[in-house]
Protein backbone atom coordinates (compact mmCIF):
# COMPACT_ATOMS: atom_id res chain seq x y z
CA UNK A 1 0.00 0.00 0.00
CA UNK A 2 1.83 3.77 -1.03
CA UNK A 3 1.58 6.28 1.14
CA UNK A 4 1.10 9.57 -0.40
CA UNK A 5 2.64 12.45 1.27
CA UNK A 6 1.50 15.98 1.17
CA UNK A 7 3.23 18.65 2.34
CA UNK A 8 1.31 21.66 4.53
CA UNK A 9 1.72 24.91 2.96
CA UNK A 10 3.51 25.94 6.10
CA UNK A 11 6.27 23.67 4.64
CA UNK A 12 6.16 24.64 1.42
CA UNK A 13 7.04 28.05 2.64
CA UNK A 14 9.68 27.07 4.32
CA UNK A 15 11.18 24.99 2.08
CA UNK A 16 10.52 27.91 -0.99
CA UNK A 17 12.74 30.21 1.80
CA UNK A 18 15.41 28.26 2.12
CA UNK A 19 15.81 27.46 -1.57
CA UNK A 20 15.29 31.24 -2.36
CA UNK A 21 17.74 32.17 0.50
CA UNK A 22 20.74 29.45 -1.22
CA UNK A 23 19.82 30.70 -4.40
CA UNK A 24 20.66 34.19 -3.51
CA UNK A 25 23.43 33.19 -1.46
CA UNK A 26 25.07 31.16 -4.58
CA UNK A 27 24.33 34.21 -7.14
CA UNK A 28 26.61 36.55 -4.71
CA UNK A 29 29.28 34.22 -4.12
CA UNK A 30 28.92 33.70 -7.65
CA UNK A 31 29.38 36.89 -9.28
CA UNK A 32 32.11 37.29 -6.48
CA UNK A 33 33.98 34.41 -8.23
CA UNK A 34 33.57 35.41 -11.45
CA UNK A 35 34.18 38.89 -11.56
CA UNK A 36 37.88 38.10 -9.70
CA UNK A 37 38.73 36.23 -13.20
CA UNK A 38 36.25 38.36 -15.56
CA UNK A 39 37.91 41.52 -17.82
CA UNK A 40 35.48 43.27 -19.19
CA UNK A 41 31.76 42.86 -17.24
CA UNK A 42 28.81 45.55 -18.17
CA UNK A 43 25.07 44.48 -19.70
CA UNK A 44 25.88 40.65 -19.89
CA UNK A 45 25.24 37.51 -17.93
CA UNK A 46 28.80 36.86 -18.24
CA UNK A 47 32.47 38.79 -18.58
CA UNK A 48 33.46 39.00 -22.37
CA UNK A 49 36.77 38.03 -21.34
CA UNK A 50 39.04 35.86 -18.45
CA UNK A 51 42.06 36.39 -17.03
CA UNK A 52 44.10 34.75 -13.87
CA UNK A 53 45.90 37.92 -13.56
CA UNK A 54 43.82 39.39 -10.51
CA UNK A 55 44.93 37.08 -8.06
CA UNK A 56 48.58 38.25 -9.06
CA UNK A 57 47.30 42.26 -8.63
CA UNK A 58 45.71 41.60 -5.74
CA UNK A 59 49.01 39.40 -4.16
CA UNK A 60 50.98 42.46 -4.91
CA UNK A 61 48.68 45.51 -4.59
CA UNK A 62 47.72 44.00 -0.87
CA UNK A 63 51.02 42.18 0.01
CA UNK A 64 49.00 39.14 1.01
CA UNK A 65 52.47 37.11 1.47
CA UNK A 66 52.86 39.31 4.94
CA UNK A 67 49.15 39.54 5.78
CA UNK A 68 49.32 35.68 5.24
CA UNK A 69 52.57 34.90 7.10
CA UNK A 70 50.89 37.05 10.33
CA UNK A 71 47.60 35.36 9.95
CA UNK A 72 49.47 32.03 10.52
CA UNK A 73 51.82 33.03 13.46
CA UNK A 74 48.51 34.30 14.91
CA UNK A 75 46.11 31.10 14.26
CA UNK A 76 49.50 29.07 15.43
CA UNK A 77 49.96 30.99 18.56
CA UNK A 78 46.46 31.10 19.42
CA UNK A 79 44.99 27.60 19.36
CA UNK A 80 48.94 26.39 20.32
CA UNK A 81 48.12 28.32 23.69
CA UNK A 82 44.13 27.51 23.93
CA UNK A 83 45.37 23.64 23.89
CA UNK A 84 47.63 24.15 26.13
CA UNK A 85 44.75 25.96 28.73
CA UNK A 86 42.14 24.11 27.49
CA UNK A 87 42.76 20.30 27.67
CA UNK A 88 43.70 20.66 31.48
CA UNK A 89 40.66 22.65 32.11
CA UNK A 90 38.41 20.36 30.05
CA UNK A 91 39.72 17.17 32.04
CA UNK A 92 39.20 19.11 35.16
CA UNK A 93 35.37 19.67 34.08
CA UNK A 94 35.04 16.12 32.68
CA UNK A 95 36.41 14.48 35.91
CA UNK A 96 35.96 16.31 38.73
CA UNK A 97 32.84 16.81 40.56
CA UNK A 98 32.79 19.70 42.97
CA UNK A 99 30.31 22.48 43.69
CA UNK A 100 29.59 25.20 40.96
CA UNK A 101 31.34 23.45 38.33
CA UNK A 102 28.16 23.84 36.08
CA UNK A 103 27.89 27.65 36.67
CA UNK A 104 31.84 27.87 36.38
CA UNK A 105 31.05 26.09 32.79
CA UNK A 106 28.52 28.58 31.89
CA UNK A 107 31.08 30.91 32.60
CA UNK A 108 33.43 29.71 30.19
CA UNK A 109 30.43 29.83 27.42
CA UNK A 110 30.09 33.62 27.90
CA UNK A 111 32.94 34.35 25.39
CA UNK A 112 31.10 32.23 22.73
CA UNK A 113 28.00 33.14 23.23
CA UNK A 114 28.06 36.73 23.96
CA UNK A 115 29.12 38.63 20.43
CA UNK A 116 32.59 39.56 20.50
CA UNK A 117 32.26 43.54 20.28
CA UNK A 118 30.53 43.13 23.66
CA UNK A 119 33.89 42.53 25.45
CA UNK A 120 36.13 43.59 22.76
CA UNK A 121 36.23 47.47 23.30
CA UNK A 122 36.58 47.46 27.42
CA UNK A 123 39.56 44.61 26.05
CA UNK A 124 40.94 46.44 23.54
CA UNK A 125 41.14 49.73 25.94
CA UNK A 126 43.05 47.51 29.16
CA UNK A 127 45.28 46.07 26.05
CA UNK A 128 45.80 49.93 25.01
CA UNK A 129 46.35 50.89 28.69
CA UNK A 130 49.27 48.37 29.34
CA UNK A 131 50.68 48.79 25.51
CA UNK A 132 49.76 45.54 24.63
CA UNK A 133 47.74 46.27 21.84
CA UNK A 134 48.73 47.45 18.50
CA UNK A 135 51.32 44.72 18.06
CA UNK A 136 51.41 41.03 17.39
CA UNK A 137 50.55 40.34 21.35
CA UNK A 138 47.38 42.23 21.86
CA UNK A 139 45.80 40.79 18.96
CA UNK A 140 46.87 37.00 20.57
CA UNK A 141 45.74 38.14 23.80
CA UNK A 142 42.44 39.31 22.32
CA UNK A 143 41.91 35.83 20.47
CA UNK A 144 42.66 34.24 23.01
CA UNK A 145 39.57 34.91 25.13
CA UNK A 146 36.73 33.12 22.85
CA UNK A 147 39.42 30.35 22.12
CA UNK A 148 40.03 29.12 25.15
CA UNK A 149 36.23 28.64 26.54
CA UNK A 150 35.98 27.16 22.45
CA UNK A 151 38.94 24.44 23.32
CA UNK A 152 36.87 23.65 26.69
CA UNK A 153 33.53 23.37 24.62
CA UNK A 154 34.94 21.12 22.13
CA UNK A 155 37.14 18.71 24.22
CA UNK A 156 35.10 17.84 27.44
CA UNK A 157 33.08 15.81 25.63
CA UNK A 158 35.95 13.90 24.06
CA UNK A 159 37.21 13.25 27.82
CA UNK A 160 34.15 12.04 28.77
CA UNK A 161 34.34 8.98 25.83
CA UNK A 162 37.00 8.05 27.91
CA UNK A 163 36.41 5.35 30.33
CA UNK A 164 37.66 6.65 33.83
CA UNK A 165 38.39 3.07 34.20
CA UNK A 166 41.46 3.38 31.96
CA UNK A 167 43.41 6.00 34.11
CA UNK A 168 42.71 3.88 36.83
CA UNK A 169 44.18 1.09 35.35
CA UNK A 170 47.36 3.21 34.74
CA UNK A 171 47.68 4.52 38.32
CA UNK A 172 47.59 1.00 39.83
CA UNK A 173 50.39 0.22 37.45
CA UNK A 174 52.32 2.94 39.26
CA UNK A 175 51.62 5.96 36.62
CA UNK A 176 51.63 9.12 38.19
CA UNK A 177 49.10 11.67 36.92
CA UNK A 178 51.22 13.33 34.35
CA UNK A 179 52.45 10.21 32.84
CA UNK A 180 48.67 9.22 32.07
CA UNK A 181 47.85 12.19 30.72
CA UNK A 182 51.09 12.57 28.12
CA UNK A 183 50.99 8.75 27.47
CA UNK A 184 47.27 7.65 28.21
CA UNK A 185 45.14 9.86 27.41
CA UNK A 186 46.86 12.33 25.02
CA UNK A 187 47.03 9.53 22.23
CA UNK A 188 43.23 9.22 22.47
CA UNK A 189 42.57 12.62 22.53
CA UNK A 190 44.56 13.36 19.59
CA UNK A 191 41.38 13.61 17.14
CA UNK A 192 40.13 15.82 19.40
CA UNK A 193 42.69 18.22 19.90
CA UNK A 194 43.27 18.36 16.14
CA UNK A 195 39.56 19.32 16.01
CA UNK A 196 40.08 21.79 18.70
CA UNK A 197 43.22 23.31 17.18
CA UNK A 198 41.09 23.54 13.14
CA UNK A 199 38.18 25.11 15.05
CA UNK A 200 40.39 28.18 17.02
CA UNK A 201 42.00 28.56 13.93
CA UNK A 202 38.91 29.08 11.19
CA UNK A 203 37.09 31.25 14.45
CA UNK A 204 40.62 33.04 14.61
CA UNK A 205 40.90 33.55 11.02
CA UNK A 206 37.15 34.68 11.20
CA UNK A 207 37.57 36.49 13.86
CA UNK A 208 37.21 40.19 12.62
CA UNK A 209 36.01 42.28 15.64
CA UNK A 210 38.72 41.84 17.73
CA UNK A 211 41.51 41.65 15.47
CA UNK A 212 40.38 45.03 14.05
CA UNK A 213 40.57 46.37 17.81
CA UNK A 214 43.75 45.18 18.79
CA UNK A 215 45.79 45.30 15.26
CA UNK A 216 48.39 47.74 14.25
CA UNK A 217 49.72 48.27 10.85
CA UNK A 218 52.00 45.52 11.13
CA UNK A 219 49.68 42.88 12.91
CA UNK A 220 46.54 43.06 10.26
CA UNK A 221 45.27 39.37 10.06
CA UNK A 222 43.38 38.18 6.17
CA UNK A 223 40.06 39.64 7.49
CA UNK A 224 41.10 42.98 9.07
CA UNK A 225 43.04 43.41 5.62
CA UNK A 226 40.30 42.51 3.43
CA UNK A 227 37.90 45.29 5.22
CA UNK A 228 41.13 47.90 5.01
CA UNK A 229 41.33 47.41 0.74
CA UNK A 230 37.87 47.81 0.66
CA UNK A 231 37.19 50.89 2.99
CA UNK A 232 40.52 52.42 2.14
CA UNK A 233 40.64 55.81 -0.05
CA UNK A 234 41.93 55.63 -4.07
CA UNK A 235 40.57 53.86 -7.05
CA UNK A 236 41.19 49.84 -6.69
CA UNK A 237 40.01 47.67 -9.44
CA UNK A 238 36.65 45.46 -7.71
CA UNK A 239 38.16 42.74 -9.81
CA UNK A 240 41.17 42.77 -7.19
CA UNK A 241 39.42 43.01 -4.04
CA UNK A 242 37.28 40.28 -5.42
CA UNK A 243 40.10 37.80 -6.13
CA UNK A 244 41.33 38.69 -2.35
CA UNK A 245 37.72 37.75 -0.70
CA UNK A 246 37.36 34.52 -2.66
CA UNK A 247 41.26 34.09 -1.36
CA UNK A 248 40.08 34.31 1.85
CA UNK A 249 36.55 32.31 1.08
CA UNK A 250 39.51 29.32 -0.01
CA UNK A 251 41.28 29.52 2.93
CA UNK A 252 38.00 29.42 5.73
CA UNK A 253 36.25 26.37 3.16
CA UNK A 254 39.29 24.37 3.32
CA UNK A 255 39.69 24.93 7.38
CA UNK A 256 35.94 24.23 7.99
CA UNK A 257 35.94 21.09 5.91
CA UNK A 258 39.21 19.58 7.63
CA UNK A 259 37.70 20.69 11.05
CA UNK A 260 34.16 18.68 10.03
CA UNK A 261 36.76 15.48 9.55
CA UNK A 262 37.60 15.47 13.17
CA UNK A 263 34.66 16.63 15.18
CA UNK A 264 30.78 16.29 14.81
CA UNK A 265 28.88 19.67 15.51
CA UNK A 266 25.88 18.34 16.70
CA UNK A 267 27.90 16.18 19.63
CA UNK A 268 29.07 20.17 20.52
CA UNK A 269 25.31 21.00 20.54
CA UNK A 270 23.75 18.47 22.51
CA UNK A 271 26.58 18.76 25.45
CA UNK A 272 25.56 22.96 25.19
CA UNK A 273 22.45 21.89 26.07
CA UNK A 274 22.88 19.65 28.40
CA UNK A 275 24.72 22.42 30.05
CA UNK A 276 21.40 25.15 29.98
CA UNK A 277 19.31 22.46 31.91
Amino acid sequence: MKRSIVASPAAWLVWGAVIIFFIGLAGVIGSVVVNSFGVRWFDSWLPEEYTTGWYGQAWDEFTLLPVLTVTLIVCLLVAGISVLVGVPAAYVLARRSFPGSRALYLLFLLPILMPPITYGIPLATVLYKYGLAGHLSGVVLANLVPSIPFVILTMTPFIEQIDPAVERAARMCGARTRHVFTRILAPLLIPGILASCILVVVRTVGMFELTFLTAGPDSQTLVVALFYSMSAAGIRAQQSVDAMAVIYSLMMLTLLVLALRFVNPTQLVARVKEDQY
